[in-house]
């Protein structure tokens, strides 16, 4: 008698693919490093090279591509000392992670609650980021 398709396919013959649970942890820390630093390096090496970071869904003035995301991460900067973050795991479905995120900045500033949505190529780099952010009350 034959299996039904689906165990078929799994039982050890299928390629498994990477999960975006396998790429948000080691990605969020280069996030937050890439953040720290402000290299275009270290910002580059988190994208793919087609890549689209939205500051809100559909943002018609997304950043495209490595280099506009370089430019456009250089040009709303914040320095090193000037903010804390902290985020947890919200869930993860295939190549989507959902992070949960609290910014604190210094000196008065603002603080942040966050909420971002990354697709991940294979590789563990982001090919789509949005983020929502609202300051907290």
């Amino acid at each position: 008698m034959l299996a039904p398709a689906c165990l078929r396919a799994y039982n050890g013959t299928m390629t498994d693919q990477p999960s975006a649970r396998d790429h948000v942890h080691a990605w969020m820390e280069k996030y937050q490093a890439a953040w720290a630093s402000n290299q275009p390096g270290d910002i580059r090496d988190l994208f793919t090279e087609d890549a689209r970071y939205e500051k809100r869904p559909g943002d018609p003035e997304a950043w495209m591509g490595q280099d506009g995301i370089v430019d456009g991460w250089l040009a709303a900067r914040d320095e090193p000392a000037d903010w804390t973050f902290m985020w947890k795991l919200l869930g993860a479905d295939a190549d989507t992670a959902f992070v949960q995120g609290v910014t604190t900045y210094s000196a008065g500033r603002p603080s942040y609650d966050n909420l971002w949505v990354i697709r991940f190529d294979g590789e563990g780099r982001a090919a789509a980021f949005t983020e929502w952010f609202m300051e907290r009350a």
